[in-house]
């Protein structure tokens, strides 16, 4: 058995250990990751021949968290982990993202990377140390790998850039910020930043960079070493398919002259997208009948020839329209590279929905609904995170109609996941604290239509739909995406990029924030990376593209509405001692039930002794305060009450001055008989009955707490 190879690199304010040769021995490629207490194990495997009769790359990234790494038993019945969660999609997702275009083009075999989070401290989150494992256990496989990458998040605190902060510092932070690349270039971005200007988001991703290099030296060296010692694979040598180059030039000769005269047939007639790709659709269906009409020997002897002019079509289409916009400057649409499609915003379609909002750009079409709802509707969050439950949640839909096509209705995928998550984290740094707005707020965006972006439009109907519903946000966000077509020294950076220049292009870069700066990014790239002169234009143009749409935004509604809609539920609070708090949620919870039940509201009590009702009916919201009152209700000394006689005795009256509620006693004190009446009183039931309401002045308490109560006293207040 080989020794194990553990090499260490200092990180941030901790040490980054790599560890290949003890576990998963029969992966391609296998790393053990500890950074802090975070234990991660990334497993590379590579199939053997390429997928047959698929045209993309069939790469998996899977995260699996499992609950014993941070000390828990998973929740529900089952009690064993289940699908993937949220939080594991989208780190899956950011592993993908920067790794999936370093493949050589043609490249078919699976690959398949399983992160498996052993052990987790809250300082130190498993997402970024999966990604270096995930670039290790890749670098050290068989698989043709033009890596590795690196990663890091990075922080911004009292102006100083951060590498991956801890627990405090991200709360502190402004700018949550992760970035890969490899040692040339940044090839990924995601980001939350709590109004951050772009030059401060530039210089952090350029921060972060600088970091990547010297992991990505770290982990070249440690396959070197793991080279000399065994412990890694001899890389596969890719050998793209030969092609017979006589008949690829009689394809050429055909499909490049068809190809141009149909792009400017598009260009002349301004076509949509779906007409638009159903005559390139046409055309190649037609040449394809053309050239082959009289080869049934090649048909015969030869038909990967067909496979070869399809691709060669999707070739030279892909290289005719980059060529448009590099050397023309125009687009498909026939827009200029710095225009943002027709836009337009309305509010308040939907009559009985809190908030709702649809936004238009171009073929894209996004409508956000907001529902709000009282604390016991936070979203409660059950695996390895430190966060436990969350009051702003966004869910995104896309349904296979928003782009004219047909598949059956599944759960959300991780597109959704994905695009949800960034929506809801451009939006979250311009929401009302709990105690400005006491409300649990859902907005889901339903891609309605889809030619480019919907997650930004998803970004902007959120935040109309928002101020709609009368949500105090801090004011109008909106959302834009850039592409990027580079060939050599020609570049191309192009605004509110649509379906297929996201498709053909080289970056999809969407920028999300206010007008004062950003809260969200997410950066993707197909190329070998970008520098800072492509960064820093394509945030700067990001920047006129979002005001641009802001101030569309803005004319429709620019600020929040006074008033919430009649459907949603009105939010009282009121705090109530909190040793209360038994007797309101009563035995196995019966008091709270039975309030519930008889006012039709919804209520939250907090361990402070603070209280929410929610309703939709003010008169149920009152009846639940009158009966919290009385259940909380103390007898102040010196206070007058009217009070009822319940039992009448030789000695005196005992008094309720407090009503029980459901069963629950009230407070009783005893009037005795020699402050019954300001004359002498020989007899109690010559001045009062059982049943009787009267006024009473609280005197005292005993040692054993009993009420002493005096109605005499309160009569010669009364004179």
């Amino acid at each position: 058995m080989n020794n194990p190879l553990i090499k260490k690199i200092q990180l941030g304010n901790e040490t980054l250990v790599l560890e290949t040769g003890r576990m998963a021995k029969l992966a391609s490629g296998a790393v053990l990751g500890t950074y802090g207490d975070t234990v991660v194990l990334a497993a590379a495997s590579v199939a053997k021949k390429p997928r047959e009769g698929t045209d993309f790359y069939p790469l998996t990234i899977d995260v699996e968290e499992k609950m014993y790494a941070a000390g828990k038993i998973p929740g529900g019945f089952i009690k064993r982990e289940g699908r993937a969660g949220e939080r594991s999609i989208l780190t899956a997702r950011l592993i993908d993202r920067p790794i999936r275009p370093l493949f050589p083009d043609g490249y078919k075999n699976d690959i398949q990377i399983v992160c498996t989070v052993l052990s987790v401290e809250d300082d130190n989150e498993p997402d970024i140390l999966a990604m270096n494992c995930a670039s290790a256990a890749l670098h050290l496989s068989s698989a043709p790998f033009d890596g590795p990458i690196g990663a890091v998040r990075v922080g911004y605190i009292d102006e100083k850039f951060i590498i991956n902060p801890n627990l405090e510092q991200r709360d502190a932070s402004l700018i949550n910020l992760t970035v890969a690349g490899t040692k040339d270039a940044v090839m990924m971005v995601e980001a939350g930043a709590k109004i951050v200007p772009e030059k401060i988001m530039l210089e952090a991703i350029l921060f972060g960079h600088e970091e990547i290099k010297k992991i990505v030296s770290f982990i070249v060296d440690f396959r070197n070493e793991a080279d000399k010692l065994g412990l890694c694979k001899e890389k596969f040598i890719y050998v793209p398919e030969e092609k017979n180059q006589e008949a690829i030039e009689s394809f050429k000769a055909l499909i490049t002259p068809a190809v141009n005269q149909c792009i400017e047939e598009i260009l002349s007639e301004n076509l949509a997208k779906q007409p638009r790709d159903e005559k390139l659709s046409l055309l190649k269906e037609s040449l394809v009948k053309e050239y082959f009409a009289d080869k049934d020997e090649v048909l015969t002897t030869q038909p990967e020839q067909v496979r070869w002019f399809k691709e060669l079509f999707g070739e030279i289409e892909k290289e005719a329209f980059r060529e448009l916009m590099l050397d023309r400057q125009i687009r498909i649409d026939n827009r200029k590279l710095t225009q943002v499609r027709p836009i337009t915003c309305e509010v308040d379609i939907l009559p009985r929905v809190h908030g709702s909002a649809l936004f238009t750009r171009g073929e894209t079409q996004v409508l956000s609904v907001v529902t709000l709802g009282p604390n016991s509707d936070e979203q409660i969050i059950d695996d390895i995170n430190t966060v436990t439950s969350k009051r702003y949640i966004h869910h995104y839909n896309f349904p296979a109609f928003s782009v004219g096509e047909t598949k059956p209705m599944r759960g959300p995928g991780r597109r959704e996941i994905g695009h949800g998550n960034l929506a809801e984290r451009a939006i979250i740094p311009v929401l009302p604290t709990q105690e400005d707005f006491p409300y649990v707020m859902r907005v889901v965006s339903e891609a309605l239509s889809s030619n480019g972006s919907t997650s930004m439009g998803s970004v902007c109907g959120s935040s109309l739909s928002l101020m709609s519903a009368g949500v105090p946000i801090l004011g109008q966000v909106s959302g834009i995406a850039m592409g990027l077509i580079k060939k050599g020294d020609k570049i191309a950076i192009l605004t509110d990029i649509q379906g297929m220049e996201d498709h053909l292009g080289d970056m999809d870069f969407k920028v999300a924030g206010t007008k004062d700066g950003v809260t969200a990014l997410q950066m993707d790239i197909k190329i070998d990376g970008i520098n800072r002169e492509i960064l820093e234009t394509a945030l700067e143009h990001a920047k006129a593209g979002r005001m641009h749409i802001m101030n569309i935004m803005n004319e429709t509604l620019n600020t929040h509405k006074e008033l919430l809609s009649p459907y949603a539920p009105k939010i009282v609070s009121m705090d109530v001692n909190p040793d209360k708090i038994r007797e309101i949620i009563g035995p196995g919870g019966k008091m709270i039930k039975k309030i519930i039940e008889d006012t039709g509201v919804a209520m939250n009590i907090d361990d402070s002794g603070r209280v929410e009702i929610a309703g939709v009916e003010q008169a149920g919201i009152d009846k639940a305060i009158d009966i919290i009152n009385k259940i909380c209700a103390e007898v102040e000394v010196g206070k007058i009450y009217l009070g009822k006689v319940k039992k009448v005795t030789d000695f005196g009256a005992f008094v309720e001055v407090i009503e029980g509620v459901y069963g629950n006693p009230g407070r009783e004190g005893l009037v005795h008989i020699s402050v019954l009446d300001v004359k002498r009183v020989n007899k109690v039931e010559d001045v009062v009955s059982e049943g009787d309401e009267i006024l009473v002045k609280a005197l005292s308490f005993d040692d054993k707490g009993r009420l002493k109560l005096s109605r005499k006293d309160a009569m010669l207040e009364q004179e």
